[in-house]
């Protein structure tokens, strides 16, 4: 005798770290389709980073710190930035750039079809390649920096400085999805990008250079501990360095659940604006 009663459905679970490798190698695969832009686009970044590096070498010429950072510690900061910067460009920026053109094209339509968290497809299909450059080079300059400082590194400290740039990453990711989100309402939002590098500038200077006045005082307080741009970016430099913490070590607290408390922002305005979002068949 068979057993005719129904069985229950199967749920499909997508294999996220399939799907990431799968966009991974389509973005590789894309870059080579298009090589001389690639060199282009590597030479440009090369540039600005040695740009960088002469500007403050000559500045470090006429005097021996700034605040309380040497010449060899500023450049460990200015690696840190650059890292979490370029990871931030590589992994996310191309794909929060696109929100947008999904929306205005109507393409939303078939990621929101697909069997698999809308924000993780948004947010992981390309890669930008150029930018892999950038972390080999912040790589180069933060053990030129560490060297030079003769601060010997504890396996644990490492572990806790490359834990530290994660959460700066996932900020300034929280920070980015966010803003594109807005693309529902507001169709093209260029603005609003620009918005994102006009805020995310401050992160280039360590948090004490702009304890100057009661203006810079207060960027110091609001980007410190409402919006902790520059406490995601100084503070891991601070602690690989061994220099004390501004203003005491629970920074190394704040940064992270500030970081937590982002994310989960960030999660919800994006499933808001899906709610709010009309399909191109609508």
């Amino acid at each position: 005798m068979t057993d005719d009663s129904p069985q229950p459905p199967q749920t499909f679970r997508p294999n996220y770290l399939a799907v990431w490798g799968m966009f991974f190698r389509n973005s590789l695969i894309r870059e080579m389709t298009f090589r001389s832009n690639f060199v282009i686009e590597l030479v440009t970044r090369a540039f600005w980073f040695s740009a960088q590096l002469v500007l403050f070498d000559l500045i470090y010429r006429h005097v021996p710190t700034i605040q309380d950072w040497s010449r060899e510690e500023y450049f460990a900061f200015m690696a840190t930035g650059m890292l979490i910067n370029a990871l931030v460009e590589a992994f996310f920026m191309p794909n929060c750039a696109n929100f947008s053109e999904l929306i205005r094209t109507g393409d939303l339509d078939f990621a929101l079809l697909k069997p698999i968290d809308t924000q993780f497809l948004i947010s992981f299909e390309k890669v930008n390649f150029a930018m892999i450059n950038q972390v080999l080079l912040a790589l180069a300059l933060l053990w030129y920096s560490i060297s030079k400082t003769g601060i010997e590194l504890s396996i644990g400290r490492v572990v806790t400085y490359l834990l530290l740039i994660l959460v700066g990453v996932a900020f300034f990711y929280s920070l980015m999805i966010a803003l594109a989100s807005t693309s529902v309402w507001f169709g093209r939002n260029q603005g609003l990008y620009d918005f994102w590098f006009y805020i995310t500038i401050f992160a280039r200077y360590p948090q004490g250079f702009y304890k100057q006045s009661f203006g810079g005082e207060m960027l110091w307080f609001g980007f410190s501990f409402i919006i902790p741009i520059l406490l995601v970016v100084t503070v891991p430099s601070r602690f690989l360095l061994r220099k004390a913490l501004d203003p005491n070590w629970t920074v190394l607290v704040i940064a992270p659940i500030s970081t937590l408390v982002m994310v989960l922002i960030s999660r919800k305005i994006f499933q808001w604006s899906l709610s709010n979002y009309r399909s191109a068949s609508s």
